[in-house]
């Protein structure tokens, strides 16, 4: 599915990887219930992700990221202020990698926060953006809302999010709803496997 899907159109993919931070991701007292799952499968999309990158180099082709997007959310007060631990992202862009880049944000939506990074992904040829991390319904859903209304092809990396338990809610609970209205507004929800798999065999 994942295939057919990447193959309706020429335009390239952007790989985001939104908010999977110190407080979120590594420290015991704040993280997320399933956190070593998202760090888990994170580890692994990105291997695949930058493999399929570096193949692809001389052939250039859409089915793989042509860039990876690391989101990194940043607040005043609060738990996520710059330069602290709980800030820290536990997958940085690799150094002098001119396919990684680094986008700060201080809204959940990183397309509010970056009214210019429509636009940017443009001028790159992207039109279709793969998404997973940490808060589903926050900065991931609206993440991916901002993705949609600018125009961009968007697939929900669907086991690869997550985020806490609510009064009423399990994490799973709230990731399954997150997914069920990203579909519903026209993204494409997709195992996080399947895309790794299609990575590694182009």
């Amino acid at each position: 599915m994942w295939a057919d899907e990447m193959a309706d159109t020429n335009t390239r993919t952007a790989l985001f990887v939104i908010d999977i931070q110190g407080e979120l991701a590594n420290d015991p007292a704040t993280q997320i219930p399933y956190a070593d799952r998202v760090v888990q499968a994170g580890t692994k999309i990105l291997q695949s992700a930058r493999r399929a990158i570096a193949d692809a180099s001389a052939t250039i082709d859409d089915k793989t990221p042509s860039i990876i997007v690391f989101v990194q959310h940043e607040e005043t007060d609060g738990g996520l202020v710059r330069g602290s631990e709980a800030w820290k992202l536990v997958f940085p862009p690799q150094s002098g990698v001119d396919t990684e880049i680094l986008v700060p944000k201080t809204t959940r939506d990183t397309f509010e926060s970056n009214p210019d990074l429509a636009q940017r992904l443009r001028d790159l040829n992207i039109g279709r953006i793969a998404a997973f991390g940490i808060q589903s319904e926050c900065c991931v859903l609206s993440t991916c809302r901002g993705a949609l209304a600018a125009g961009f092809d968007v697939t929900l990396l669907s086991g690869a999010h997550s985020t806490y338990d609510t009064d009423d809610k399990t994490a799973v609970e709230v990731e399954r709803d997150v997914e069920a209205e990203l579909h519903a507004n026209g993204a494409h929800i997709v195992p996080w496997e399947d895309v790794a798999r299609t990575w590694e065999r182009i």
